[in-house]
């Protein structure tokens, strides 16, 4: 919850500076960064809301958890997102239909140099801060690299614009801000996109990342290896900040006659190495005879 608050109250100063900014040098760019931000500052907002309804946990109307509310906050912010985008760059080529736009152009050059640098720095705290934890925070670290990222491309951007009024071209140079407008638009685009990518696959309950399902196989095997099962069967799908795991075993007519004691041992050791991954989990742990219940 910290860390989205301070990516909240970071995006609030970027918003003011920015808008001020880029209205002072007449760029067009900059003040697209600033409603960029600005959104970003309303759905997060949102993607406070759902982190705290997510820690609530489970209850009887939640059953398996309020998590699904993150993945949710993603889908709308990266959508939002991504409705801004399009219609900054389609505002962007009406200018430049209509001749383009003079800028200041060595004020928005300190611009870009600033924000490339609080950029960075928020991102780099958001991504310490969402080491093992909520999907929310990784979404908004991965935005603030993103627009570091594009911060860089608007310096070289108004570097070219530099270029084009210290060689008389200054026509050509108001096109730029425009240009940038559109290029970033279309770059800022693939952010949300794959926002919206992880978000709606939670919400559909698919697997997880190949690397966290390689593990959670991995843990499967060796559980059934130092228990003599026949075969092992992994199930998982991650809802916000909780994984879903199924692990069903095939004990096999040789294993079938254990006590409780002992399925309940390997439980609790399951249990063990799965919080060692680092992810919140809520498993349900299966044994059979026969396969035909786990298929």
């Amino acid at each position: 919850m910290r860390a989205l608050m301070f990516s909240l109250w970071a995006s609030v100063f970027f918003v003011v500076v920015s808008l001020l900014w880029g209205i002072a040098a007449g760029s067009q760019m900059i003040v697209f960064d600033g409603l960029y931000s600005l959104v970003s500052i309303a759905l997060s907002g949102f993607a406070i809301g759902a982190r705290h309804t997510a820690d609530k946990g489970a209850d009887a109307r939640y059953p398996w958890g309020r998590e699904i509310w993150e993945s949710i906050a993603v889908v709308v912010k990266s959508t939002a997102l991504a409705g801004l985008c399009v219609y900054g760059s389609v505002n962007a080529a009406r200018e430049i239909f209509h001749g383009g736009r003079a800028v200041s152009v060595s004020s928005a050059l300190a611009y870009a140099v600033t924000a490339s640098l609080a950029s960075v720095v928020v991102a780099l705290a958001l991504r310490r801060a969402a080491r093992g934890d909520s999907a929310l925070v990784r979404a908004e670290a991965a935005e603030w690299m993103g627009d570091a990222m594009l911060s860089l491309v608007t310096l070289a951007g108004f570097g070219v614009a530099a270029v084009l009024e210290a060689t008389d071209h200054r026509y050509a140079a108001r096109f730029v801000d425009p240009a940038l407008v559109i290029g970033v638009s279309l770059i800022y685009l693939w952010i949300p996109l794959g926002l919206f990518r992880s978000g709606f696959r939670e919400i559909l309950t698919m697997a997880p990342p190949e690397p966290m399902l390689h593990e959670l196989r991995d843990l499967g095997e060796r559980i059934r290896a130092r228990a003599g099962f026949e075969e092992s069967i992994v199930r998982a799908s991650t809802v916000g900040s909780r994984v879903d795991v199924e692990l069903a075993f095939v004990v096999g007519a040789a294993a079938a006659r254990r006590d409780i004691d002992y399925f309940d041992g390997l439980r609790a050791e399951i249990d063990h190495d799965l919080h060692t991954l680092g992810h919140r989990y809520s498993t349900s742990v299966v044994f059979t005879a026969q396969r035909r219940w786990v298929q």
